[in-house]
């Protein structure tokens, strides 16, 4: 007998995507704990590594190989993702505030977020310099900076062996572009202080070597655009500066009520905080019990113990201690193809270093490509005939990538007997019926998605924005939704949690369009479904998918691509700041764009399941004409053609690919027929009125807005694209 799923009872929240956390949701992927549900929280879908930095900055590895990919990570574990950063953690409630999330609960948590290099008391940083830590936006600054052009000057403020790395690759990375470069380390006490007198005397040779200029015993007083002033009164100018010193916690950490050490979280040799629910690891913890310094090293050491830790934690079973080494290995950067040693006072350098450390960082980030992956069932035997081919290829999508194809869902309707009442207003076509009520004119409409991101609150935000597309379609202002949601099996209290997080979010999005949550149903089921029934008001002819003029341009809102990200996400394809990239496009609410363009518009529906080329045609069949669409007008979702390029698509992708043999095959004219979920307004308007209605869009948050073709007389619904 088949056994269903474990209820889930407890929630397991790691915040930040630290290394430790790295490798715990590695190791859960391969050992998950039955009942618990995940959940990661960072700022970002991919989380840089600290040890290849010093390489990045040199150019000897790309930003894609500096960065820990967390969506397939968590997506591996089975893990929820939220992106944001956690501002505050109130154990009293077991509550943890995030800045683009409703707050979520916890049964055990975990904090590795690591640090900041920023320098809040030297005046002027903030607005002029860009701290070492967090790696991100560091790595994306330098990125933009070093692949400029002319003469450059940049200072590292901190002599410590992160500013000396530093240093000496930015030398290295501008001198291989050609570029004339000064680069100054600025210290305010001795350099590389921290190592023993031989390996710091091999680095200030490697800075001589290298062009750096070192200035210590240098009292920072201020700074100004391209300038660092110093208390003797001189100035070092520099166009880039960063700060690799100063490294302290991030300051909610000491207003969670924990006990903490200079802002740290003090730690006992089990990991945990003074709260025994919370634990803490890498350089954001302080080890109470064996003070190390901040290096990842520990971090690393760290994972197998509170992988066990959290699992005993969460099932009531006995903890380990943690151990540090008493020291490690230290491998420095020198900038080129070289590295510098240090252990037991021992110093030693050349190019076998940096070989032996290359091989090292790039073991360490091998493992979070080569994810483990769960075999899939066999198909039983014997078997009815069809399942094969009912099953299809691929494995069934979310979102608008699991509608019913175009041929059944239309050969279905057309059995539905007329409308018998006088009170409602046939729309053929349009996804949204027309009521007329005691004079006013009201619009109804439904949608529902299967869920394709393990975040509630974000599927909620999607679907709520999806299901207002054609309200904001048609013309109307919404007035009011029912939810109908399905929650996977939970324990009372994280099902509590979640629909409170789904409420929140679908109340939020309601209640900025001017509409609110009058009810709903719930219940509990196999997956996380959610549904949306919504009311519009209509003090105008509502605009319908007729009514479009020969000749009218085609103004499309937002890009597409979200059928083919998603499809690659469920594959393990599809890269984290891509998948990334495509929620946010799926939360962007349109009700500014429908504003904009409800005067204008002729004909208008929003971009979902049947793709971009399926919706032009249901203008072009209701308004008797047929469509020209320009393939390169069309804005598209980073990494979306990439995928298509390389065979992935949508399981709805065939069913909407037919009937468009005109169009010829390739990889960029298959995202037309790509299913949207949460897709743009598509408008027909008047073609001399379509370039200033794409500046105003432009100008009112809606940048990739874009007329991507035009109507003419032909044959009815005949789609070309040029």
């Amino acid at each position: 007998m088949h056994q269903p799923p474990l209820p889930l009872t407890q929630d397991l929240v790691l915040i930040g995507g630290g290394h430790t956390h790295a490798l715990v949701l590695r190791k859960w992927a391969m050992k998950p704990l039955p009942g618990a549900r995940l959940t990661l929280i960072n700022p970002g879908p991919t989380a840089p590594y600290s040890g290849m930095l010093p390489g990045f900055v040199a150019g000897h590895y790309s930003r894609e190989q500096l960065d820990i990919d967390l969506v397939r990570l968590a997506q591996a574990a089975n893990a929820r993702l939220i992106i944001g950063s956690v501002i505050g953690i109130d154990p009293n409630s077991s509550a943890i505030e995030i800045d683009t999330h409703p707050a979520i609960g916890f049964d055990t948590a975990s904090v590795d977020v690591g640090i900041t290099s920023d320098m809040p008391s030297l005046p002027g940083f903030a607005e002029h310099a860009i701290p070492a830590k967090p790696l991100g936006p560091f790595a994306a600054k330098w990125d933009a900076y070093r692949t400029g052009e002319g003469p450059t000057s940049v200072a590292i403020i901190g002599g410590g062996v992160a500013g000396v790395e530093l240093a000496m690759a930015m030398s290295h990375a501008l001198s291989k572009r050609n570029r004339a470069s000064e680069i100054h380390l600025i210290d305010n006490s001795t350099a590389l202080s921290a190592l023993p007198s031989k390996s710091a005397d091999r680095l200030r040779a490697a800075l001589r070597d290298q062009n750096v200029t070192l200035h210590e015993n240098a009292e920072i007083t201020h700074l100004t655009a391209n300038a660092i002033h110093l208390k003797h009164g001189s100035t070092i100018e520099a166009d880039f500066i960063t700060g690799a010193a100063g490294a302290r916690p991030y300051p909610w950490l000491a207003e969670t009520g924990l006990t903490t050490h200079d802002g740290f979280l003090t730690v006992n040799d089990r990991l945990q905080t003074s709260d025994a629910r919370i634990f803490a690891v890498g350089d954001c913890a302080h080890m109470s019990h064996a003070p190390r310094p901040k290096a990842g090293v520990y971090a690393v050491r760290q994972a197998p113990v509170l992988f066990h830790n959290l699992a005993s934690s969460l099932s009531g079973g006995p903890l380990k201690s943690y151990v540090p080494q008493k020291d490690y290995l230290k491998l420095i950067s020198l900038g080129k193809k070289s590295a510098l040693g240090d252990r037991f006072g021992l110093a030693f350098s050349g190019s076998w270093v940096w070989d032996w450390k290359d091989r090292i960082d790039r073991k360490f980030m091998n493992q979070f490509d080569d994810l483990p992956r769960m075999p899939k069932p066999p198909l039983p035997y014997p078997r009815a005939k069809g399942v094969q081919k009912a099953m299809g290829p691929k494995p069934l999508c979310g979102g608008c990538g699991a509608k019913l194809g175009r041929d059944a869902l239309s050969h279905s309707l057309a059995t539905l007997k007329p409308a018998q009442r006088d009170d409602i207003t046939p729309l053929p076509g349009d996804d949204a019926a027309l009521l007329n009520t005691g004079g006013a004119r009201q619009v109804l409409t439904t949608d529902h998605l299967r869920s394709f991101w393990s975040d509630p609150a974000v599927m909620a935000r999607i679907a709520t924005h999806h299901a207002l597309g054609d309200i904001w379609a048609m013309g109307a202002d919404p007035q009011a939704a029912t939810l109908s949601i399905t929650l996977p099996r939970l324990s009372e209290t994280l099902a509590e949690r979640t629909l409170t997080e789904i409420l929140t979010s679908a109340q939020s999005i309601l209640q900025d369009a001017g509409a609110d949550i009058v009810g709903g149903h719930s219940t509990l089921g196999d997956e996380f479904t959610i549904g949306l029934s919504v009311t519009g008001l209509l003090d105008r002819d509502p605009v319908t998918l007729g009514g479009a003029q020969d000749g009218s341009a085609l103004i499309l809102t937002k890009p597409i691509g979200t059928g083919v990200i998603m499809a690659a996400l469920m594959s393990g394809k599809a890269r984290g700041e891509h998948v990334a990239d495509a929620l946010q496009a799926m939360q962007q609410g349109q009700k500014t764009a429908a504003h904009l363009l409800r005067d204008a518009a002729q004909a208008m529906t929003d971009l979902t399941g049947f793709g971009l080329a399926g919706h032009t045609q249901n203008i072009c069949l209701a308004s008797g004409l047929s469509a020209t669409l320009t393939l390169d007008a069309i804005p598209l979702l980073p990494g979306a053609l990439a995928l298509t390029e390389r065979g992935e698509h949508s399981s709805l992708y065939a069913n909407n690919r037919a009937g468009f043999s005109n169009i010829e095959d390739s990889p960029h004219s298959r995202l037309l027929f790509d299913p949207q979920t949460g897709g743009g307004l598509l408008a027909a308007v008047p073609a001399d009125q379509a370039g200033i209605l794409i500046e105003t869009l432009h100008q009112n948050g809606h940048p990739d807005s874009a007329i991507i073709g035009h109507l003419q007389v032909g044959p009815i619904g005949q789609i070309s694209i040029v």
